[in-house]
């Protein structure tokens, strides 16, 4: 009997892409069962691999390479989508994140911005954008997105009226904005794309838990979260800012991608759950329609797979189809208890590092592990 199997995964950071991943699995899966229908979908929650996903799973999506300050300084050029309905997709890590650095330390972490994020979103916008989602994660900087808004026209200046420096050392010397130059706002917005809700003060703010990943030390997390206070200080000032400015801080997601976040709901953005709005634009929902059985899977599968992660959203979607639900994951992290009741309730999990023998192993032949997991799988349900 034909059976329709819907292929809907995560990358597998820093080893398979998520069409890489859904790929092999695929593959794996018609070795045992080659009449089934497999359908791939690669997802994506906001973060790396946004933008490859949404490219490979939109039919008619184009991809345009702009060239745009990375974040130090150096060129990069940053991979955009333009979808058919007027949508473009924007990555932060295509622009602005920590993998174009060759590494982190005090230096990049004060001098690092997003202004080539700001460059990438300026360029959609003035080529016709309806609409502009953006993708945040890996970034490399703590600069509450003011690097992304000096490019999209917004002056950030000092007591004689200069223009501060870029990255969160320059906002220590911020006395004034004027955002009256900011380009036009596409007409159906800007949604900014993120699996965190941190906020961007406090313990779990943008400085304290995003700061250390970048090159802060324990003494450089509060001189951070000085410059993003003297952001917002300054921006409830602006008259062009939206909103409440304070109470904009405070907002679930503000603090996401060293304050990017923040920044974008500043000029009036919203904030969406990454895999939600990536779902949505890839048409996930009308693709799992007469799906027997849905395969995610991820990197690694924890109980934090539950907090807004591609796993999460595809088993909710699942349920509501009536289909069966399976994982593939590089490596499983959940208690034995947890992974009972999942079995208990009829949820496959297959654990890469278990098949290979080893984490390490796992990670060294990914795709061909996803193939043997695939296979596996295939093979339980014939």
């Amino acid at each position: 009997m034909q059976r329709r199997t819907v292929i809907a995964p995560d990358s597998f950071k820093g080893t398979a892409s998520a069409a890489e991943v859904a790929a092999a699995i695929r593959r794996g899966w018609l070795r045992a069962r080659p009449d089934d229908d497999c359908v791939e979908v690669p997802m994506a929650d906001g973060g790396e691999g946004t933008t490859a996903a949404i490219a490979g799973s939109v039919p008619g999506a184009r991809v345009v390479i702009v060239p745009v300050e990375g974040p130090v300084g150096a060129p990069v050029d940053a991979e955009l989508v333009e979808l058919p309905d007027g949508t473009w997709v924007v990555e932060l890590a295509e622009t602005s994140g920590i993998a174009l650095l060759a590494g982190v330390d005090h230096d990049s972490c004060f001098r690092a911005s997003t202004i080539g994020l700001g460059q990438a979103i300026r360029y959609a916008a003035e080529h016709g954008a309806r609409r502009v989602l953006v993708g945040l994660g890996s970034s490399a900087s703590t600069d509450g997105g003011a690097g992304m808004l000096t490019a999209l026209g917004a002056r950030f200046l000092d007591a004689h009226g200069a223009e501060i420096p870029l990255g969160n050392s320059g906002l220590h010397a911020l006395e004034s904005v004027d955002l009256s130059g900011l380009v036009r706002i596409p007409p159906d917005g800007l949604v900014a794309l993120t699996d965190v809700v941190n906020p961007l003060f406090g313990e779990l703010g943008a400085a304290a838990v995003f700061g250390p990943q970048k090159g802060a030390a324990p003494e450089d997390v509060p001189v951070l979260e000085a410059g993003l206070a003297r952001l917002t200080q300054v921006l409830e000032r602006a008259p062009e800012a939206s909103g409440d400015v304070l109470a904009l801080a405070a907002e679930p997601g503000s603090g996401a991608a060293g304050g990017t976040g923040f920044g974008l709901l500043a000029i009036g953005a919203e904030i969406s759950a990454g895999a939600v709005a990536v779902a949505e634009a890839v048409g996930l929902r009308d693709l799992l329609r007469g799906a027997d059985l849905i395969i995610t899977g991820e990197g690694s599968f924890d109980a934090q797979s539950a907090a807004g992660k591609v796993p999460s959203l595809v088993r909710k979607l699942a349920q509501e189809e009536g289909a069966r639900f399976s994982v593939i994951a590089g490596r499983v992290g959940l208690e034995a208890e947890e992974r009972q009741a999942l079995s208990a309730a009829g949820v496959s999990i297959l654990s890469l590092s278990e098949l290979a023998g080893s984490g390490q192993r796992a990670m060294d032949e990914t795709l061909e592990w996803l193939e043997v997991a695939g296979e596996r799988m295939a093979a339980e349900v014939a």
